[in-house]
């Protein structure tokens, strides 16, 4: 389980050793103001305001929270409520300043990637692009913020198994392996040779492919080979937790390739079990026409075409009309109709990297580079809005029940009302998850169907999976793949194989919109999560609010705004929760349907010799058919709705636990102590005076756009293509 997900909602934790360590380094001026050059000065502006107010803030929890370590340094009784201040501050002063927005690229070799990230980034030769290979030559990474990093171990291949492959991959590529007659006279190179040829390549260069064996074991590798035969790779990102992604396609293979459409894909399916909230397909390379077929082949408008410019100008607009429509298509047919995806304004981008940098058809803004590039700021400047508020406010709390701490008395009645409190929390949880049920009740009758659709299906679904136009010739050695990789095999020549996938998608088809309803935000319904989730912190936030004033709490508003604060900030927690556990959920079909076949799997991939495609095949279709007529789909529903009260369980006991820590704090100065602490007025007027800021810096920016706006409109340049063509 996840560190985060097992701490929501506990009791506080005791004051050890880790509390008394420096809060994490400022970062240096000069990488802010390196970032900032990326933005016009209008945003530049605002970043640099909402930067001052967060460091500001992390200085005012600095001293505050050395303040109170040394208060309470030498005291043994450190009462609860002191024991999570201490918490809360350290964990405010060491959070990083801005989680990175994550955007995935996807498309084939050769869509043009790089060429974009290069143009958005404004730096030519960022990513270096290998010529006539059309190939990024180095592996990429971007990615900025700070966060844990996963760590990967490749283990190398010993001597001897690397000799074990080397002699399969040379028999494929000289026809020595056993085929029957049939199989050999059809034998044509296939996709199985073309990533044979390129393991040797990698490993031994351009011509190891037509070397012999022996060859190649006398032949020294090109690349430098760990002693340890370990290699270790560290990255973070991840489909599933990319906010956003583009699917990319060159403006040649848009119209008829397949590739961008399984990207899209899944894509989809990362909106349904991701993070992801926004997908967007991007024509690259869209100054590539040969203008007198596109002139023969065209098909729309009636005014004449004079110019190179004005047929790609044409073909963008057209291009965008015709996928935006069949994209948006696609997305209804799988995610709730209110989906936020659903109203974006651009749904397909038409681009030319080249054209940015040489402009000598299209104007800079025509190329649309600067349109991406202005969703990046625009999402990385409302992102850092929202996470300074959120921290300037927690902090402004934190601040207001420390200071009152050094004035508080024992108030009459609090315990009585506190007993109210817990006991209408009781009764608020079991209406919460009252609803929970509720909503996971429209996942039933989908679910049903998709089982029955799943089951009279399967096999024309594998039989298509299993099935090659041009034959098996050579199909054995990747269905050989697939079956030693439980039914799933990728590879960098062929499209994705999943056969769990493949035969579990007519439920996926059944359950996708009612899914992606469960888990989506927005007023509360019968099926939405989180909106119930919600109103049950406003409730307890209510009734905190009304306790409050019959307990006498206007004396003590500070201690009042801030649970009312902190309820929000504990609970808001549970929302990345879900969204974590949304994706076991989902994929819990597929799961189990592997699960069920990795016997089929294990016996098909033993098979060799004479016709040992077709024996493979074979097995595999009685394996499933088996596994079907023993319940394998009934089994997935199950499993897949035993995620779903796993899911509530937990929502059900980190409510528990959030509403414990409440009612410590809500009822934490019987011991009188809090007398004893540091004085902190001086750092409760300075964070005031940064609550203030925030409203000012919010106005300034709503100025200085309108201000911005008005001078692009008097901006007698706007829009004008290039000189060459006005």
């Amino acid at each position: 389980m996840d560190e985060t997900e097992d701490l929501l909602g506990q009791e506080p934790d005791p004051v050890d050793d880790e509390l008394y360590k420096e809060p994490m380094k400022k970062r240096r001026r000069s990488d802010r103001d390196q970032r900032f050059r990326a933005f016009p000065s209008v945003e530049q502006s605002a970043l640099k305001e909402y930067e001052k107010l967060e460091s500001r803030t992390r200085r005012v929890l600095s001293n505050t929270y050395q303040k109170l370590i040394h208060s309470v340094f030498l005291d043994d009784s450190i009462p609860s409520g002191v024991k999570y201040l201490i918490n809360r501050l350290l964990a405010l002063i060491e959070k990083p300043s801005l989680d990175p927005i994550y955007i995935g690229l996807f498309g084939s070799t050769g869509a043009g990637k790089s060429s974009l990230i290069n143009a958005i980034i404004q730096q030519a030769m960022f990513l270096p692009v290998s010529g006539e290979s059309i190939c990024t030559s180095c592996i990429v990474q971007v990615s900025s913020g700070c966060c844990e990093q996963y760590e990967a171990k490749i283990h190398l291949l010993s001597d001897q198994e690397w000799k074990e492959e080397l002699k399969n991959l040379t028999k494929l590529l000289h026809r020595t392996e056993e085929l029957d007659r049939e199989e050999a006279d059809a034998w044509d190179r296939d996709d199985a040779v073309e990533e044979a040829i390129w393991k040797l390549q990698i490993v031994y260069g351009n011509g190891a492919e037509r070397k012999n064996y022996e060859e190649l074991l006398r032949a020294k590798p090109k690349g430098k080979i760990p002693t340890s035969r370990i290699i270790t790779l560290k990255a973070e990102e991840t489909i599933d937790k990319c906010s956003v992604i583009w699917v990319i396609s060159d403006i040649e293979r848009v119209s008829g390739g397949r590739a961008h459409e399984d990207h899209l894909n899944e894509s989809i399916k990362a909106c349904q079990r991701g993070f992801c909230k926004d997908v967007a397909l991007v024509v690259t390379k869209t100054d590539k026409l040969h203008l007198p077929e596109y002139l023969r082949e065209r098909k729309v408008g009636n005014r004449a075409i004079q110019s190179q410019r004005e047929a790609v100008l044409e073909r963008n607009e057209v291009i965008k009309l015709q996928r935006n429509r069949v994209l948006k298509e696609k997305l209804k047919s799988k995610l709730p109709a209110d989906s936020k995806v659903l109203e974006a304004s651009d749904l397909v981008y038409t681009v030319s990297a080249q054209e940015y940098w040489q402009q000598t058809l299209l104007t800079e803004e025509e190329t649309e580079i600067p349109k991406l590039r202005g969703y990046i700021r625009k999402s990385l400047l409302d992102k850092k809005r929202r996470m300074v508020t959120k921290y300037v406010t927690e902090a402004f709390g934190l601040l207001l029940l420390t200071d009152s701490f050094n004035c508080m008395e024992n108030l009459p009645n609090e315990y009585l009302h506190m007993s109210d409190l817990r006991r209408f929390a009781e009764e608020k949880v079991q209406l919460l998850e009252k609803a929970i049920d509720q909503c996971f009740a429209h996942i039933e009758q989908p679910l049903q169907e998709g089982v029955r659709n799943a089951k009279t299906s399967y096999r024309r679904i594998l039989g298509a999976r299993l099935v090659r136009s041009r034959g098996n010739q050579g199909f054995h050695q990747t269905l050989k793949a697939v079956c030693l990789k439980n039914g799933i095999y990728a590879s960098r020549t062929l499209a994705r194989i999943d056969l769990n996938e493949a035969i579990t998608q007519p439920i996926y088809d059944q359950i996708d919109p009612v899914f992606g309803g469960i888990f989506r935000a927005g007023k509360p319904t019968g099926s939405a999560l989180l909106p119930h989730v919600e109103a049950f912190k406003h409730s307890l936030q209510e009734k905190m609010m009304e306790i409050g004033v019959r307990s006498g709490w206007k004396y003590d508003s500070s201690k009042k705004s801030f649970l009312i604060q902190e309820i929000s900030a504990i609970l808001g927690s549970l929302e990345g929760y879900i969204l974590r556990k949304k994706r076991r959920i989902y994929e819990s079909l597929t799961t189990s349907v592997q699960n069920d076949l990795k016997p089929c799997y294990e016996e098909a991939a033993q098979i060799a010799g004479k016709k040992a495609c077709e024996r493979m095949k074979d097995a595999i279709r009685r394996g499933v058919d088996r596994q079907v007529a023993e319940g394998m789909f009934e089994r997935a529903q199950e499993r897949m709705q035993h995620q779903f009260q796993q899911l509530k369980n937990g929502i059900s006991e980190k409510v528990k636990g959030s509403i414990a820590t409440m009612l410590t704090l809500a009822s934490s100065q019987e011991d009188g102590l809090y007398k004893e602490l540091a004085d902190v007025k001086s750092e409760y007027k300075e964070m005031e005076k940064i609550h203030r800021g925030l409203r000012e810096v919010a106005e300034n920016a709503v100025l200085r756009r309108g201000m911005q706006d008005f001078l692009l409109k008097m901006s007698p340049s706007k829009g004008l293509p290039p000189k060459a063509h006005t």
